[in-house]
């Protein structure tokens, strides 16, 4: 061997220019193997990658490589989701613009990407920001219009006065904007919506499919489509107008001891026009928590009205109140409260000292039972409810839904939580809706052959709030209906809706639409498509909606788009402070025996948890400096090595160490090939095909961290081994197995065992069938209880071999020393024990 050590920083950059020139991963739609798309989610560029994208596309490029391996014709692309709200931001702190920005950021990345040595089609690169890609995007839209699934109504929204712009619920914290930090307003706005509510049953039913989806997320899934089955009738009030009401727990209605109205319901509207305090109640309301969650964790606060509404049943009065927590996006807007069997009911109902009754209990003989400090939601019988008394759950609620609908006053119904789509965002970096607004014909949709509409390039960010709304000449157009002056809609997409079709564009790219139906067909669903938790909800469900809905209007034959789903766990890190309690990185401190210092002066700093590596707490590692030092193979196998790939992976100096140690082992053990080597060592044979089989199935289940370890033993054993042809062929297979890991080293290591070509278009090595039995088995031999020697006999072999073969041991001669054996008893394959 020319080298005696593995040198990544000549080694890594040869290779990565080889599979370029020759075009190793460049994916051929007419190619005749069996097809495999593998994705991971790609990045936003944000300007550099971190640990965790590395992770995330070392599992991806390991199954890619596999499978190009074992003769598959493999897809394995890479883009950018480049539009969204960190761009502007750089735009309006450094003075930039948001596509410089932008494209300066993807260089960056893409060259990152490049020196771990993915195993990427860069032909198919695209990013979303684009005008190609979202032109394209831009008539898809206007195609689900067509159908009737997208729509323009007047709708509620977050409304940040400081920045000028409609804000998300995520981004209202403590009821300010979480950039401006403005008090955030309620306003009512035109908003173009999705229709994803008319795919509410097919999204639901097609999650009992995703069998290789991860449960969680298909449970996440299922809670937030949300459906539910219950009561919807309407309260008499005493001011002679009705109150509907959704309940999915109508067999609780004897417990009910107030109504609840939103802020923003008609009620709560007509109460304050003659009522101040009622009105600031209100305004209070609009300045609180905006989501469901925040609003379950927030003081639970009301305002007495002087309208009551009447029990269907008992004809009590009962009060109603204007409420915090009440939402008017979901359900009518309005609540029944029962705060027995409620916790959010509970803690209001304690709090303006309404009645709370018990109404669900283990046993009827628990009908007087006391309630603790908090709500019992649990199923059980029903007490204390009249014609109810003693029935099962299931069963009062389809009583109540019947004499409800017998009486005319009521009717059982299906509801769900899932709410369309609403994709309008005040920004100028994102997807230009193609509509015109004419005063003559209304809405208009941009006409194909106008597409793309593109963004104006000469924009100014000195004023808060859409550039384009302020833009001296983009916004203004002819009618293309009419020929009169007109203007363009001035919102652009949601980022979401980008990220809900890129899968497709990167299997089939032509020029004049979106995609073809027919190329998708070649490769969708995707095999693998891998990401992190953080995505089961929203984008996930939005790219399974987008799928069935082009398969609805007939752009598609797929309607799911990943048949195999998984979620991979996080880059962790240990945290560091300084002793005013600002984050240090791990660059800047160093352990001083069993404590940390700061490197700088020599500071006591604390050591905290192990966290998730974030750029907000410093403790991130740089990728480029690792890689610098320990080289691209080192990197990756460590990212594959110790914990299984769904749990958090903490980083560790001695971890990456000990990566690199085991490059340089390989190395050396590549070194000792010998072509022309005889002789046999069935033993290592057994070894390196039980070895190949293994592995193959670690890497098809995703379980990385398992065919490193068998790596790792068959490299040890190898080592060990004398000279032999099955030696060679061990290192031979190692150089192999390998490869989609560590891809610079098994190149390197190909060409230093004489072999032709590259690793990565090498076949995976076969296995000998005939090699994966094991014909023998090591025997523990136990004498007073004690691991005395072992033996080696054929599989199978008689106990009465095998009690001979235990006596002849030195060791256990030894150990008998003499004494009379008056017992032998034989585990077949596993055990000798000699008792004297």
């Amino acid at each position: 061997m020319t080298e005696t050590r593995f040198d990544p920083s000549k080694a890594d950059g040869r290779w990565q220019r080889a599979w370029d020139e020759a075009g190793t991963f460049t994916a051929d739609s007419n190619s005749e193997k069996p097809k495999s798309y593998v994705l991971e989610m790609f990045p936003y560029p944000s300007g550099r990658i971190h640990m965790g994208h590395v992770r995330n596309y070392t599992m991806g490029d390991v199954l890619a490589r596999y499978k190009t391996m074992r003769g598959h014709e493999v897809l394995h692309p890479m883009g950018w989701d480049a539009f969204g709200m960190p761009a502007e931001n750089a735009a309006m702190e450094k003075k930039v613009h948001p596509g410089d920005w932008t494209r300066a950021n993807i260089e960056a990345m893409k060259a990152q990407l490049k020196r771990i040595g993915f195993a990427l089609d860069w032909t198919r690169e695209f990013a979303t920001c684009d005008p190609e890609y979202y032109g394209h995007e831009q008539a898809l839209f206007l195609d689900m219009y067509a159908a009737g699934l997208v729509y323009r109504r007047q709708s509620e929204v977050n409304w940040d006065p400081v920045d000028m712009t409609v804000l998300a619920n995520e981004q209202v914290i403590d009821g300010k904007g979480w950039r401006s930090g403005a008090e955030v307003e309620k306003r009512k706005l035109d908003q173009w919506f999705l229709k994803i509510t008319d795919f509410a049953d097919e999204l639901l039913e097609g999650l009992g499919d995703l069998d290789d989806w991860p449960e969680k997320v298909r449970v996440m899934q299922e809670n937030w489509i949300g459906k539910s089955q219950g009561l919807e009738f309407a309260f008499d009030l005493s001011d002679r107008t009705r109150l509907p009401v959704y309940t999915t727990r109508p067999d609780t209605i004897f417990g009910a001891s107030f109504c609840a109205v939103a802020a923003d319901h008609p009620l709560a509207q007509r109460v304050a026009e003659d009522d101040a305090a009622a009105a600031a109640f209100i305004e209070e309301c609009k300045r609180g928590g905006t989501t469901a969650a925040e609003l379950e964790t927030a003081e639970k606060k009301g305002y007495l009205t002087p309208v009551t509404a009447r029990h269907p049943f008992t004809g009590d009065a009962m009060p109603v109140f204007i409420a915090n927590f009440v939402l008017m996006d979901y359900g009518t807007g309005a609540v029944m409260g029962v705060p027995g069997h409620d916790q959010r009911d509970f803690e209001f109902a304690t709090k303006y000292d309404l009645p709370i009754r018990r109404v669900v209990a283990a046993d009827v003989a628990d009908a007087d039972a006391p309630l603790s400090d908090e709500a019992e939601p649990g199923d059980g019988v029903i007490v204390n409810s009249d014609f109810l008394d003693g029935k099962p759950v299931e069963e009062a609620k389809a009583d109540v839904i019947a004499r409800a609908e017998d009486e005319g006053w009521g009717k059982g119904t299906t509801v769900w939580r899932l709410r369309d789509w609403g994709v309008s965002r005040q920004r100028y970096w994102g997807t230009p809706i193609p509509f015109i607004h004419c005063e003559t014909c209304g809405i208009v949709p941009v006409p194909k052959d106008q597409l793309p509409v593109t963004l104006p390039e000469d924009v100014d960010f000195e004023k808060p709030g859409n550039p384009l709304e302020r833009h001296p000449t983009w916004k203004h157009v002819d009618c293309p209906e009419c020929g009169s002056a007109a203007r363009r809609e001035t919102d652009t997409l949601d980022t979401f809706t980008n990220s809900s079709w890129y899968f497709l564009r990167f299997a089939s790219q032509p020029a004049d639409k979106p995609f073809d139906a027919a190329e998708i067909a070649k490769w969708l669903p995707v095999e693998h498509y891998i990401g992190g938790i953080e995505h089961a909800i929203l984008h996930l469900l939005y790219a399974r909606f987008w799928t069935r809905a082009l398969a609805r209007i007939g752009k598609l034959e797929v309607t799911e788009p990943f048949a195999h789903l998984f979620t991979q766990g996080m880059v962790t890190h240990e945290t560091y402070a300084a002793g005013d309690g600002s984050w240090l990185s791990p660059d800047e401190v160093r352990k001083d025996g069993a404590d940390w210092v700061r490197i700088e002066d020599g500071a006591p700093v604390t050591a905290g948890r192990v966290v998730k590596m974030s750029k907000s707490k410093k403790n991130v590692v740089d990728p480029d400096r690792i890689i610098d030092e320990y080289g691209a193979d080192a990197v990756r196998w460590f990212m594959l090595s110790d914990s299984p790939p769904e749990r958090d992976l903490p980083w560790s100096e001695a971890g990456i160490e000990g990566c690199w140690r085991f490059v340089q082992r390989l190395w050396r053990l590549f070194g000792a090939y010998d072509r022309d080597a005889g002789g046999e060592d069935k033993p290592l044979a057994r070894k390196t095909h039980q070895t190949i089989a293994a592995v193959a199935e670690d890497i098809e289940a995703l379980s990385f961290n398992k065919a490193v370890a068998r790596l790792y033993e068959l490299t040890g054993a190898t080592e060990k081994a004398p000279a032999s042809a099955d030696k060679s062929a061990a290192i031979r297979a190692l150089v192999k197995m390998v490869s989609p890991m560590m891809p610079h080293l098994a190149e390197e290591g190909w060409a230093e065992i004489g072999e032709e070509g590259l690793v990565a278009e090498a076949q995976w090595p076969e296995v000998d069938p005939a090699l994966l039995v094991e014909d023998e088995v090591t025997i523990a031999i136990q004498h007073r209880g004690k691991l005395r020697d072992t033996i080696t006999a054929p599989k199978g072999a008689p106990k009465e071999d095998l009690e001979a073969l235990a006596l002849a041991s030195e060791k256990v001669q030894r150990s008998l020393d003499g004494a009379e054996v008056r017992k032998v008893i034989v585990v077949p394959d596993r055990l000798v024990n000699i008792v004297t």
